[in-house]
């Protein structure tokens, strides 16, 4: 159970300019990186601290993060072994971290549940773990809104909760592990698909897709229908939420752990998607129909290798032609996983409502779709 945030923390030294010290734990993943940027533009912490087990030279940071995501602010190490804790949570000057963000774990889809055990949950719960024995103010873990059993109407808090991915099932291993560490003043966030400037999960992977089938004059058709829930919340968003649900935890007088869905107002679904890849590529788009769906759920695996074989060697002809020598985090490679007929479907008025949060991004456009391919040309990942 957490401990009530408005009790006293015994020993704890107040912060430089009364502003929050922050520790992000893999600060340098997709969130951690705009997170930390959230932070630095914002002059809203006192000191900054980013964990990653990446280097930032091999992490393909854009030239604006430069400053956000510094070497003087990093630390590498891996935050799930126990004899790395001091020095990610040690601060020179003896007082604690008052914010830490966990950001970080495994986000590849399709591992095996031994490597979820152990780059997710297990960082999870060693992090957990340090930030209640050191009286942290705020602890806030990323989770995701495939924790819920997918239905096409939208799953609140409360709701029925069935995960469909390995990845969301020690998701919410951590979150229910989280709840019981005694002392822990713990937030969670369930996340829709995130996207946003130089996002290389999901969205990505459509994006990447339809170039592909605009060169080969071909129609880009999904599986399932236009039905199907994927839905959506831009991660610039996401980070304002994350700092929102922070402040906010300060101010709360509650014991039981705050958990909040974190979801734009689209709605969106393959249908939006569809109506969305149309109007930026100028392709045709549709759905294979039941016979082919009803095939593909038997064979989905023949199906994605089809799929994936169809689309790999003109996506690195395109990547050949246009001078990109280098790799890069985008690939038309489709993830089994990620294809299953299965609604991501959230509401997130609760966090609207007790926290008073607006989104800026409130429904995925063609004009938010252009701004991600923009920024993969600035960072010449774009054929």
């Amino acid at each position: 159970m957490a401990a009530d945030p408005a009790s006293p923390l015994d020993g704890a030294k107040p912060t430089t300019h009364g502003k929050p010290a922050v520790l992000i734990i893999g600060g340098l993943g997709y969130v951690g990186r705009f997170l930390a940027l959230h932070i630095h533009e914002n002059k809203l912490a006192s000191e900054v601290r980013l964990v990653d087990k990446h280097l930032p030279e091999l992490a393909w940071l854009a030239p604006e993060f430069s400053e956000a995501c510094s070497r003087d602010k990093f630390i590498q190490a891996d935050a799930s072994r126990e004899q790395a804790l001091g020095r990610i949570f040690d601060r020179a000057d003896g007082a604690q971290f008052d914010y830490v963000f966990n950001c970080g774990g495994e986000t590849r889809y399709s591992q095996e549940d031994e490597v979820y055990r152990a780059r997710a949950h297990a960082l999870s719960m060693a992090v957990g773990h340090e930030a209640a024995k050191r009286r942290v103010k705020v602890f806030v873990e990323l989770s995701t809104g495939m924790v819920y059993k997918p239905k096409s109407t939208p799953r609140k808090e409360t709701d029925e909760l069935k995960p469909w991915l390995k990845l969301a099932k020690w998701k919410l291993q951590a979150e229910d592990d989280l709840a019981k560490v005694e002392g822990l003043n713990l937030v969670v966030l369930r996340l829709a698909h995130v996207y946003g400037p130089y996002m290389n999960k999901f969205l990505s992977t459509a994006l990447c897709m339809a170039r592909v089938y605009q060169v080969l004059g071909k129609e880009m058709k999904w599986l399932w229908d236009k039905d199907l829930k994927t839905n959506t919340v831009h991660v610039n968003d996401v980070v304002r939420a994350m700092w929102t649900a922070a402040e906010w935890y300060g101010l709360t007088h509650r014991r039981e752990v705050p958990i909040f869905n974190v979801v734009d107002h689209t709605d969106t679904s393959q249908g939006t998607m569809a109506t969305l890849i149309h109007e930026v590529f100028n392709i045709p788009t549709g759905f294979q129909g039941t016979l082919i769906s009803a095939f593909a759920r038997l064979n989905l695996d023949h199906v994605v290798n089809d799929v994936n074989d169809e689309l790999l060697d003109p996506w690195a002809e395109l990547n050949a032609n246009a001078g990109i020598s280098n790799a890069t985090p985008l690939s038309p490679f489709m993830e089994k996983e990620l294809i299953k007929d299965a609604d991501l479907c959230l509401d997130g008025g609760r966090f609207e409502r007790e926290t008073g949060f607006k989104y800026e991004h409130e429904k995925l456009t063609k004009d938010e779709l252009e701004d991600v391919l923009d920024s993969y040309r600035r960072m010449k990942w774009w054929p």
